[in-house]
């Protein structure tokens, strides 16, 4: 769990969602992973419909693992 008070981005939603949903960041990752081909805001709607995460977290674990991806 990330627990710096200066990380900003969108990992800085990363101990909320862990606190709220019960997973890992790396579990919600793994579920993006497998999403392949699928546009930013259609990996969104999935987390949000199937596993009932908020527009902001889902939003900001897309957008942490497009920009690790693009890396």
């Amino acid at each position: 769990m990330i627990t710096d008070k200066n990380v900003k981005g969108p990992a800085s939603y990363f101990p909320s969602i862990e606190k709220k949903y019960g997973k890992p960041i790396n579990h919600w990752l793994g579920i993006i992973s497998e999403m392949n081909g699928k546009k930013h805001m259609e990996m969104v709607a999935i987390l949000k419909s199937d596993h009932g995460l908020g527009h902001g977290h889902a939003n900001a674990l897309v957008a942490y693992h497009m920009a690790s991806a693009a890396k």
